[in-house]
């Protein structure tokens, strides 16, 4: 955190300011002090590799095992990341008495299939975000999870990262003071391509549960429950959702102005503004970002740079670890009762632009 606070930063730290106009440390723990467990990937895709080698880069954990229904492309994995055992099919996987923890890589339409597969197993779930295709799915899984007595966590890993928790303990200090505006987006610019999975509907693809999920789910932080939630939308040529914009409202009346897109790249930048001062994170927010804290007036208080800008991903699975090994089934961070309301309010708006998945 840097500490270059000028006469300005002085001159902020008013009875009715925010006192002495400083970001806290963020207090998150090194991946590295996370009680070890052994993983079983499912699905062995991109995003599964880049868990993998932030896990083996990052952490104590370790990965000791991989399914897929192609046993080929299981053992081309294993034999990347150095995994002992390769499976052919995702029963072998979660039959594995080695494995403590599955981490559910999936395309969103089989998220559901495959963490209840895991579940039923008995082994712990960390499921990639978006949870599942919707909330009916989502309930389905936190219902059983807590029946089989077994951890089990969206993988929001934004949520895990050091500067989140520099804008929790700010919000929580009341350093902003009252608030009444989030804004957030998360664009990329997709070519059109029909076999991409962003693009077919029988994968569950689209924006808002890839990309807009990220806005989303960094409102909910901020803001709490949605009063109401309001959303235009534009389709893509195969039907999914292209782009959305959203509003929402909080219980206290705070807005949210919520954007994704398929179609171009945007700032990714997120901002929480408050009666006394406003936070900005650069894009992209979701990731390692630079947070300011500003004034009032316009004027720079003070500004938190993160202490990595890689491995995120390696704090959600040490959260994961450090629950597991106190004996807890979900983690205050990402808390499944609000992955639940977020997932109904993708519902929501999917409704708003008359997107159905197949089999829904």
């Amino acid at each position: 955190m840097t500490q270059d606070r000028s006469a300005a930063a002085e001159a902020a730290a008013t009875a009715d300011g925010p006192a002495g106009a400083v970001l806290p440390a963020p207090r998150t723990p090194s991946p590295r002090e996370a009680p070890a467990l052994k993983w079983g990937v499912m699905a062995p895709g991109g995003i599964a590799a880049h868990f993998t080698e932030t896990l083996q880069k990052h952490t104590g954990q370790q990965v000791v095992a991989v399914g897929s229904r192609d046993a080929a492309r299981a053992r081309a994995f294993a034999d990347r990341f150095g995994i002992p055992t390769a499976h052919d099919s995702y029963a072998e996987l979660v039959g594995n008495d080695e494995v403590d923890i599955v981490y559910v890589a999936s395309p969103h339409s089989a998220h559901f299939e495959h963490a209840m597969q895991a579940i039923e197993a008995g082994r712990h779930v960390l499921v990639e975000k978006a949870f599942t295709r919707n909330a009916r799915e989502a309930e389905q899984l936190i219902v059983a999870a807590r029946e089989r007595g077994v951890f089990l966590m969206e993988a929001m890993w934004t949520r895990f990262l050091p500067h989140i928790d520099v804008v929790r303990q700010a919000l929580g200090s009341g350093l902003l003071g009252e608030v009444h505006t989030v804004t957030a987006d998360h664009g990329q610019r997709m070519d059109p391509d029909p076999a991409h999975r962003l693009f077919a509907p029988e994968l569950a693809g689209g924006a808002l549960l890839d990309l807009g999920v990220y806005p989303v789910s960094f409102a909910s932080m901020v803001l709490g429950p949605f009063a109401s939630v309001t959303a235009v939308g534009t389709k893509a040529f195969t039907g999914v959702d292209g782009q959305a914009s959203i509003i929402v409202t909080s219980g206290s009346g705070a807005h949210g102005v919520l954007n994704t897109t398929l179609f171009a790249r945007t700032p990714t930048s997120a901002s929480i503004s408050g009666t006394h001062a406003r936070l900005e994170i650069d894009g992209p927010f979701y990731g390692a970002a630079r947070i300011r804290l500003v004034g009032r007036d316009n004027e720079l208080l003070d500004t938190f740079v993160p202490p990595q800008r890689d491995g995120g991903m390696s704090y959600q699975a040490a959260e994961a670890a450090r629950c597991i090994g106190a004996g807890r089934l979900e983690s205050d961070l990402m808390p499944l009762a609000e992955t639940l309301d977020i997932m109904r309010v993708l519902d929501g708006v999917r409704r708003d632009l008359g997107v159905v998945f197949p089999g829904e």
